[in-house]
This record gives structure tokens, sequence and C-alpha cells, in this order.
């Protein structure tokens, strides 16, 4: 067993990480100089290069391109570009397995045995307290600048028990361009032991200054039988839960385990889909906005209410708190702090939940669409196939598009902060309205 048993469907991708923690272990580092970092970053500086070794004496280098992207998706060996640099970036799209293989990768530097998945560093990088293991990840809409203040801070400090220092940010595309400045400055110097591993969904969403200074692996998204298979055997679901759950997850790893593991979070996109179904005029499609908010706050609240309550009792706990006491009013700031970060988090939680029904009709009106088309693709949402067909009967496919379209407009906008409702409103009219006009009343 070891710490990359438990990714699935990023086997280039795992096999560059292991060659560059392979590359970085004592027994087989090359002296800098005898071992340029030609695949690196341009302008590291000249920590990184300290930080450079080689997978092998003869390993033969490949260019990285202008941003220092490693070829993933080329058939080259380990060897040819896993040489190991000082800061990362994996890129991939939401449920691919990022934050995952950030943390493998940050086993496998941080583990005597290179990733073992059983020692007591790896337990702890599991854990998020290895004492060399920094991580920053936000559950509100932007990571502050006092965080990467903090971080960048600490990043200077050597390691205390390992050969590295491992940084780790989830979520790097929520750092406002003042922010990622900050950043910046420590990509530009780093000391020698500091590798840095960010994680953001495409190259794109950061700053060119910030890309041209790291080494990029881009994730693709697993098959639903590689996913299926990681349920069954990480989780103990059967086969027929497991492959509907990746199937109607559309391979997000993260919400296949919910799904799969979670009888209401089921029930709640079954509703959802048999509503937008059941929209036959505008005022139904306002009543259908309603109640998708509702399920949506429901969902947000069965994600972040049992953390909330696990929160407040440990930081009750830390204070010398006992339960059931009255906290004194020289702690009150401290709990009113955490409070207010919660209800951050909650907003935060509550647009995720709308943006997964958003995902959840986009698969329902393509599989619409599937049918309308006479395409071969295998449907998402087989659970209800027989009204997906009715729908696609009593609909022509340039409505099914202009809905797909409405979907598409309603996900930006609450991106934006437009208020959901209103979204949501919008974007269903659009459904209702091609209901005159059905095929059955031609």
């Amino acid at each position: 067993m070891s710490v990359w048993d438990e990714l699935t469907g990023q086997s280039e991708a795992i096999e560059v990480f292991r060659a560059a923690a392979a590359s970085a272990a004592p027994a087989s580092a090359a002296p800098a100089s005898a071992a340029p970092d030609i695949a690196g970053p341009a302008s590291a500086g000249p920590a990184a290069t300290a930080l450079t070794t080689a997978a092998s004496a003869t390993a033969t280098p490949v260019s990285a391109g202008p941003i220092g992207e490693v070829p993933v998706g080329a058939n080259h060996s380990a060897s040819s570009h896993g040489a190991m640099t000082h800061s990362w970036l994996i890129t991939g799209p939401p449920g691919s397995g990022r934050s995952n293989l950030a943390y493998a990768f940050a086993s496998a530097l941080l583990c005597r045995n290179g990733g073992c998945g059983v020692c007591a560093d790896c337990r702890q990088v599991a854990a998020r307290t290895h004492p060399d293991l920094a991580v920053l990840s936000t559950d509100r809409v932007i990571i502050s600048i006092e965080e990467v203040r903090t971080l960048v801070a600490s990043s200077q400090f050597s390691p205390s028990v390992s050969r590295y220092r491992v940084m780790v940010i989830e979520d790097a595309d929520r750092m406002a361009e003042r922010t990622s400045n900050v950043l910046l400055k420590a990509l530009e110097e780093p000391p020698e032991r500091t590798v840095w591993i960010l994680c953001a969904p495409s190259e794109a969403d950061l700053l060119p200054t910030i890309r041209s200074r790291v080494r990029s692996v881009r994730l693709r998204i697993p098959s639903t039988k590689d996913v299926a298979r990681l349920l069954e055997r990480r989780d103990g679901v059967d086969t027929a839960t497991a492959e509907r759950a990746a199937r109607e997850a559309q391979s997000h790893i993260g919400m296949a385990h919910r799904l799969a593991t979670n009888h209401e979070a089921r029930a709640r996109r079954d509703e959802t889909l048999k509503v937008a179904l059941g929209i036959r005029s505008v005022p139904g499609a306002v009543l259908a906005a309603a109640r998708l908010l509702e399920l949506a706050k429901a969902d947000a609240e069965a994600i972040t209410e049992e953390r909330d309550a696990e929160e407040r009792e440990s930081t009750l706990r830390s204070l010398g708190v006992e339960p059931g006491q009255a906290v004194p009013m020289g702690l009150r700031s401290q709990v009113k702090t955490l409070e207010e970060d919660q209800k951050r988090r909650a907003t935060r939680s509550l647009r995720d939940g709308i943006d997964r029904i958003l995902v959840d009709l986009l698969s329902l009106y393509r599989d619409i669409l599937l049918l309308q088309l006479e395409s071969t693709l295998e449907p998402i949402n087989l659970a209800i196939h027989s009204e997906i067909e009715a729908a696609a009967r009593d609909t022509e496919p340039a409505q099914t598009l202009a809905i797909m379209d409405s979907i598409a407009v309603a996900r930006t906008r609450i991106s934006r902060n437009v208020t959901p409702t209103l979204s949501l409103e919008a974007m269903l009219i659009t459904v209702a309205l091609p209901s005159a006009p059905r095929k059955a009343q031609l």
C-alpha cells in the first residue's frame, strides 16, 4: 500500500510526481550543477536550481514550454520529465483529485519511505498535522491576503523532521491579484528546502507571473468505471450503487462519494430533476425556482452543519470551556470570529449547492438532446430514462439547446453574485416557454 493507491484515473500525472519524489530522495540526489533543470520554470530563482536533481544520470530533459508545463499527455518515460523543482501547479476540473494528488506528493516528500501510506509521517500528512506541512484552504469565496502572508512567512522556516517543508494551497484561483503578488515574491526566492504545491482548475485562473514560476501538471477527468471501482474498494459500496453514483456525478470523485453513501443527497438530486421535468408554465417555473433554492439550502446545511458543530466543540475545548458552560467574556471574541467564518462558509456552500443543482439540470437536458439527435452516447440519468424519453418527444432540439444555454448563463450570474432566486427564475422560465409549442399540440 502507498499514498498513490487512493488516486484514480491519473496514472500519467502520478508517474510524474513519483519520479520527482524519487529524484528528490537523498540516495538518488545529484549535485545541482551536474543536473540542471531544463524542464523547470525559466525564472524560478537560485533556490530552484539548488533544489533540482535528475531522476537518473542519463535522463534526457524535456522542454516544458513557456510556463513550465510537464507534458503529461506525451509518451515520455518518467525519468525524462520527473526532475524535482521547488514549485508545482496541479490543474484539472472539479472532482479530478487535485488536492488528493497534492497531498500524496507531499507524503512522498515528507515520508522517510517515499510515501508508504502507513507510517507516522503519512498519517500526519493525511490528518494535515505534519510539522513540515503547511496548508491553506478556504471554504469562503476568496483567500484573504492575510492568510497568504501568514503562509509565506511560515515558508521561510527550515524543515524540522523531514527533508522538505511543503506548502499546499488548495483553490489557488481564489486569490485576488494583490494577494497573488504576495505569493509571487515567495515563489521567486524560496528557501532551498521549501516546496510549493498549488491547485487550481486551470492555468488561466492564475496570474501569468505565477504560472511562469511553477511547473504545471494537468489532470484529466477520470472515467466513470475508475471512479466506481474506487468507491467499491475504498467505501465498500455495491457495484450498482457505485456505478450509478459515478455516472450521475459525472466522474466528480467527491460528489460520487456523497451520492453513493448519502441517501438524502441522492433523494435531493432525484427531486431536482423531477421538479424541472414538471414545469409547464411561467408561474410553475417561479415555484420550481423556490423549491430548487430550498433543496440547495438543505444540501448546503447538511454539508456544513455537522462540521460547524465539531469546530465549535473543538474550539471551546481548546479554550478550556466545558460543554454546556457559558463562554467567559474574555473568550467571546474568539468564538465570534469562528461563527463569522462559519457564516461565510455557509454562503460559499450555498453557492456551491446551487451550482451542483445547475450541473445536474445540465446533465438532464444533455440526455434529452442526445435522444432528440439519436446519439449513441450513454445517458447520465438512466434511472429516469422513460421520463427523459417523454420530454425528448415533446420538444425540439433547438428548444433543448436554448435551455442548456440558459443554465450556463445562470451559473455565470451566480458566480458573479447575482441573487440566486432571480437567476434560477430566469433560467426556469426558459424551460417553461418552450412548453407552448410542444409537438403534441401541433
